[in-house]
């Protein structure tokens, strides 16, 4: 599926250093402002144990995994709205991701200069939260207009759309992101067609030395209390660290690594997790003896649209799924010893796909 997060942030916090770490894509990582000019665009795998058991128990000829993808953004500097730095093309390139990856720096070091002199995540985010209200201002206040002379010709649907869209400007002057706002289900249809830069859902990763990895610092700290209201993740990754395990080449080194660190697993993994559930992103599994494979779609989706991830044949001519809960697999080892048990599900087209369901689709084209 092509969703994508965007990492964002100010120059110089570690974004194209946590890209590297998460693609080994080889973004230029500077220590100067704009070293990122043009998006970088990478496809990562995302980690899932319950492939690797699935592969355990099934033996298959390969193992596919699911990925997702990420945007590296050029970094944004307090006036982006009216076009300062790389303003214009920073906001468009957040206009097309599905979701944002917001980095902060939240470490010392005297060697990497920061963009405005000192380090204070809470002042980070407050600059670009008010670059992109300031843009979704510009963006509501284009499309009153518009709907305000729609409306002059007594046009019903135009008056209510001009109501909505003052509701929603109401509340991104009060510095509130438009994720925020409750509307009705009509009304959110017209907040959605504006595509406003702050209802995209948004994850905050804070890049720490590697003292505070585990338990944070006092920046991280004075940051997640900043945020207490928002009902967003907060994630502590050393993007040092990270580049560091990158350069490792054997798995073994890897592992040794991260115990000496005291970590269970790379940052980057927890974050590639966090990307994946931001973009309502869930899995289910094929299994069989050529392969076992791991397929994206939307949480929500049901049997048929799920098939036609597979093949858009699977989709059309859809009889029914066979269905195996992934706890019901692990526990009895095997399809067939699953299908002894009674616990394969044969569902029809109103299905709900659950995230780690095992399935075979039967159609007919």
């Amino acid at each position: 599926m092509a969703l994508q997060c965007g990492i964002v942030g100010l120059p110089n916090v570690g974004k194209s250093t946590l890209f590297n770490a998460l693609t080994a894509a080889k973004a230029l990582s500077a220590n100067f402002p704009f070293a990122t000019k043009d998006p970088n665009v990478g496809i990562i795998t995302v980690p899932d144990q319950r492939l690797d058991k699935l592969k355990e128990l099934v033996a298959p000829q390969k193992t596919i995994p699911t990925t997702v993808e990420v945007v590296d953004i050029a970094g944004l500097i307090k006036g982006a709205s009216q076009g300062e730095g790389l303003g214009n093309q920073f906001l468009a390139n957040i206009r097309e991701v599905n979701a944002i990856v917001h980095v902060l720096r939240c470490f010392k070091n005297d060697n990497i200069i920061h963009v405005d002199g000192s380090v204070d995540p809470v002042r980070d985010k407050e600059i670009i939260d008010t670059e992109l209200l300031l843009k979704d201002i510009e963006t509501v206040e284009k499309r009153l207009e518009r709907l305000k002379k729609n409306a002059k010709t007594g046009q019903k649907e135009a008056v209510k759309a001009v109501e909505t869209a003052e509701i929603i400007l109401q509340h991104l002057e009060s510095e509130k992101p438009a994720r925020d706002l409750e509307l009705s289900e009509d009304q959110t249809e017209l907040l959605e067609e504006m595509m406003l830069l702050t209802r995209k859902p948004i994850l905050y990763v804070c890049n720490v030395d590697e003292n505070s990895v585990i338990s944070g610092n006092e920046f991280t700290e004075k940051f997640k209390k900043s945020i207490e209201g928002e009902q967003a993740e907060v994630i502590l990754v050393s993007a040092e660290i990270e580049a560091e395990i990158i350069q490792l080449d054997e798995q073994e080194e890897r592992e040794m690594f991260l115990d000496e660190m005291g970590l269970k697993e790379p940052g980057v993994n927890r974050l590639t997790r966090a990307c994946y559930k931001l973009l309502d992103l869930i899995t289910y599994f094929t299994a069989g003896e050529k392969e076992v494979r791991a397929w994206t779609i939307l949480k929500g989706m049901k049997a048929p649209q799920a098939a036609g991830v597979i093949h858009t044949d699977f989709e059309k001519g859809f009889i029914r799924a066979e269905v195996i809960h992934y706890d019901d697999y692990v526990q009895y080892g095997s399809e067939a010893s699953v299908k002894e048990a009674g616990k394969l599900h044969v569902e029809g087209k109103e299905y709900v796909v659950q995230d780690g369901d095992v399935m075979h689709f039967r159609f007919n084209v």
